[in-house]
């Protein structure tokens, strides 16, 4: 997220800045929040798999209950059934794949990477799986959002993921490995 560019006021009136800068990094941490929430229900439902031996049916009638919980509470007209149902198969996905990770041998991720999907090809098709999942779900939430839908912020968000995920891929599968 870009910062909001300083104003005068903001200058001239130090409380003012403290102000904006308050409400800005709410903002962002809101922000953050939200855009890892369908990874963190996901990466909790698979160690409780593993650690709990709770069975799948359990942990997604969880994340079912929890996104529910959040769709009840939703006031503003941001968060939809049609966002929920995109995001529960993004979460499916993902679950699977945190438990390849959590099964595999190793001490940092590009071994548990190898280890877990065995070729590059293999998690690319991961990769290319989870970016149709949230290509979904922000379709999904640019439907919802009608014009309150920032595509400009979506298009940015999925540029970085897409330039995140080339850039491990190569520190992961690059030449010289």
């Amino acid at each position: 997220m870009k910062p909001k560019p300083l104003g005068v006021w903001d200058v001239m009136i130090p409380v003012i800045f403290i102000i904006n800068y308050m409400a800005s990094k709410k903002s962002r941490e809101l922000f953050a929040e939200n855009l890892l929430f369908t990874k963190k229900l996901a990466l909790e439902a698979a160690r409780d798999i593993l650690k709990k031996g709770l069975s799948r049916h359990e942990v997604l009638a969880r994340i079912h209950e929890k996104t529910s919980e959040v769709l009840a509470s939703e006031k503003d007209g941001i968060y939809s059934e049609e966002i929920r149902q995109k995001q529960m198969k993004e979460m499916d996905l993902l679950i699977d794949h945190y438990l390849k990770l959590l099964e595999a041998e190793g001490k940092d991720y590009r071994t548990l990477v190898i280890n877990a999907y065995q070729s590059q090809q293999n998690y690319e098709a991961f990769l290319k799986k989870l970016k149709a999942a949230e290509q979904e779900v922000m379709l999904a939430a640019k439907q919802t959002l009608g014009s309150k839908a920032a595509p400009e912020v979506l298009y940015r968000m999925e540029e970085a993921s897409d330039s995140i995920r080339v850039a491990t891929l190569n520190q992961i599968f690059g030449p010289d490995r």
